[in-house]
C-alpha cells in the first residue's frame, strides 16, 4: 500500500470544474465515474475508509491525490465544498490549459483570474484550496 502524498493546488480547482460541469457520476456507495475536461476518458475511483483508488495520472503515476478522489470526497462530504466557487470554474479545457502552459502554476494564476471575473475574488478560492488540502492531509489516504 501507498500513501498518497498531497496533490498540487490546482487539482482542487479541477475537481471543483468536474463537479460543476457535471462529470462526476456516483456509482454506488463507493464508486464514482469522472469525465475528464474533454470528455474522451472516463476516470473510475473507488473511496473506501482511506483505501482510495483512481485511474487518472495524478494517482496511478505520480502518487498523489488525484483531482477524480477529490472531486469524490467532496461529494460525499468528506472534503470541504463551495458551490459558488465551483460554478465559476465551470467549462474549463483542464488539460489542454496544462499541456499548453507546461506549468500548474501559470494554469491556476489564469483561472483565478477567469473566476475573479466571474464574481469569485480569489482570496476566497486560496482560502478553500489551503482548507482541502489540510484536510486530505489529515485524511491520510492510501491506494
Amino acid at each position: 500500500m501507498q500513501l498518497l502524498a498531497k496533490p498540487p493546488r490546482i487539482k482542487v480547482l479541477e475537481a471543483l470544474g468536474a463537479i460543476a460541469d457535471g462529470r462526476v457520476r456516483r456509482v454506488s456507495d463507493k464508486e464514482f465515474e469522472v469525465v475528464s475536461s474533454e470528455g474522451d476518458r472516463v476516470y473510475k475511483v473507488v473511496i473506501e475508509g482511506a483505501k482510495v483508488d483512481s485511474t487518472d495520472n495524478g494517482t496511478v503515476y505520480k502518487g498523489y491525490v488525484g483531482y477524480p478522489i477529490i472531486a469524490a470526497l467532496m461529494i460525499l462530504g468528506q472534503l470541504p465544498y463551495d458551490e459558488r466557487i465551483a460554478e465559476a470554474l465551470k467549462g474549463i479545457d483542464w488539460r489542454k490549459l496544462n499541456e499548453e502552459m507546461k506549468a500548474y502554476w501559470k494554469v491556476e494564476r489564469l483561472v483565478l483570474t477567469l473566476a475573479e471575473r466571474r464574481g469569485v475574488k480569489r482570496e476566497e478560492i486560496e482560502k478553500l484550496v489551503n482548507e482541502v488540502l489540510d484536510r486530505l492531509e489529515e485524511l491520510h489516504l492510501y491506494r
